[in-house]
């Protein structure tokens, strides 16, 4: 049996990793995805996201539109990963074994891991300063430090509580945005700052893969959130839940960080958390706004530790047939996930801007192909039937390697190098077009357009839905 309503709020450790969860385990509405995705955008990474495109050169009108629409797309392809999640019944990685195989999903996984780290270090230095700023301390390590264990304490609880954060992040962050967007028009004539550029083809751009970068970079973990949604959850309602939450929460959040960096100018590059602190005004509220900082990165600080240890178990699992590990060494797991992610948010505070612009663009080089095979296997070419056993099984279906689909992701990734527009790197293509990037937009199209015909040739996907014995529901669609 399904529950349909609210979870209860427990401190017990989530049972389930990367094993099938049972029916009668599912609980939920879709509503839950809107309120957890809402609250992990309503942060302070995504301000500054925002205003990086105003800080690399952008007027800040035409960057709040060009975030729009990069929000726009990559939370549409960001939203579609998340409809997977009721039906399947598993964490994202794991459902990629079907495109690259038992083992050569470990090549994306690993890819992830890293990805997980790099967000959860550079969160992990605003939140230390949000925390320094709340107890008075003056050493970056101690605020990340004190961070780190708070949000290893939530991941390791798991699921629900990590949804419990996520509705208290969604209430704190629109009162605490409001405010702070209420302080920014009255200290300042906003309206001065806003339209006095002309439009530039490469700045607008950016801010297209500025916006579009943060969405995408949810596709290889969002299905993990909605996979304890009752199976007969409607897929359109879990997308649009999904969706809707991501792209208000991240615009409302990006504006805000285009206007901030349009009438502040330096006096936010130097310190973000800081300024933010002294446009809150009085004390006593500034101390609010610190807090309502706080909430936001533990939201997604948690779901960056959940995932990396998901892909983490995901990849040890390829090699020694696993599907369930115990408390403790989950708990291990997570711990040491979060205290690596540490050491990284200890050692790159000091270029944070620069080192988080290079390090979302190069992401979305290797993660808009994954996205592009996932999506085109799943809806178009296996028609979302899987085979759930064979998944854990490098003798199954699909095998320990998909040479067709790492081959394809391999030259998406390859493909995009002309069109790349980096710190070390600017590509021929992009010096062509006088700086813009489009390399996300190559990965996506040119990916797949050259694994379609391939893998509708060599699939062999189930005549319906496979489900483990345990979990078996008869399918709604047969």
């Amino acid at each position: 049996m399904t529950h349909e309503g609210p979870p209860e709020i427990s401190l017990a450790p989530e049972r389930r990793t990367i094993d099938v969860v049972p029916d009668d385990e599912r609980h939920g509405s879709p509503r839950s995805q809107f309120t957890l995705w809402f609250g992990a955008n309503m942060q302070i990474t995504a301000i500054v996201d925002g205003a990086l495109a105003v800080v690399f050169g952008a007027d800040a009108l035409w960057a709040i539109v060009g975030l729009l629409i990069g929000n726009v797309f990559g939370g549409a392809v960001m939203a579609l990963h998340s409809a997977q999640g009721p039906r399947l019944g598993l964490p994202q990685m794991i459902s990629s074994r079907a495109q690259f195989g038992v083992l050569g999903a470990v090549l994306p996984l690993v890819l992830v891991v890293l990805m997980y780290l790099g967000f959860a270090a550079t969160g992990s230095v605003l939140a230390g300063q949000a925390v320094n700023e709340i107890l008075h301390i003056d050493s970056p390590t101690v605020g990340i430090l004190i961070f780190g264990a708070m949000t290893a304490f939530v991941a390791v609880t798991g699921y629900k509580l990590i949804h419990v954060v996520g509705k208290i992040a969604t209430v704190v962050g629109i009162l605490g945005f409001t405010y702070l967007a209420i302080r920014l028009f009255a200290e300042y004539d906003v309206a001065a700052f806003v339209g006095n550029k002309g439009f530039d083809i490469v700045t607008f751009l950016l801010a297209i893969s500025l916006g579009a970068g943060w969405q995408l970079t949810f596709g290889p973990y969002v299905a993990d959130y909605s996979r304890y949604l009752p199976r007969s959850t409607s897929e359109r309602t879990t997308f649009w839940s999904t969706f809707a939450g991501s792209v208000i929460g991240s615009q409302w959040s990006m504006t805000l960080g285009a206007l901030v960096a349009a009438v502040a100018g330096d006096a936010f590059l130097s310190d973000q958390v800081g300024f933010i602190g002294e446009l809150a005004g009085p004390a006593a509220i500034a101390l609010m706004i610190y807090l309502v900082i706080l909430v936001g990165k533990l939201t997604v600080n948690c779901l960056n530790a959940y995932g990396g240890f998901m892909s983490i178990l995901t990849t040890v699992t390829a090699f020694n047939g696993q599907s369930r590990i115990s408390s403790r060494a989950r708990t291990l797991y997570i711990i040491g996930f979060v205290a690596v992610s540490m050491l990284i948010a200890i050692g790159a505070s000091a270029d944070f801007l620069n080192n988080f612009k290079n390090f979302v663009l190069v992401l979305l080089m290797v993660f808009t192909p994954w996205s592009a095979i996932n999506l085109i296997d799943y809806y178009l070419i296996s028609k979302e039937r899987v085979d759930i056993p064979a998944l854990y099984d490098p003798a199954g279906r699909y095998g320990r390697w998909n040479k067709t689909a790492m081959i394809c992701y391999a030259v998406g990734v390859l493909a995009q190098i002309p069109f790349l527009a980096q710190k070390l790197y600017t590509g021929p293509v992009t010096e062509m077009l006088g700086g813009a990037d489009i390399s996300w937009i190559v990965g996506i199209v040119f990916t797949g357009a050259i694994y379609y015909p391939l893998a509708r040739r060599n699939s062999n996907p189930p005549a319906s839905m496979i489900y483990p014995a345990n979990t078996a529901m008869a399918d709604s669609r047969l």
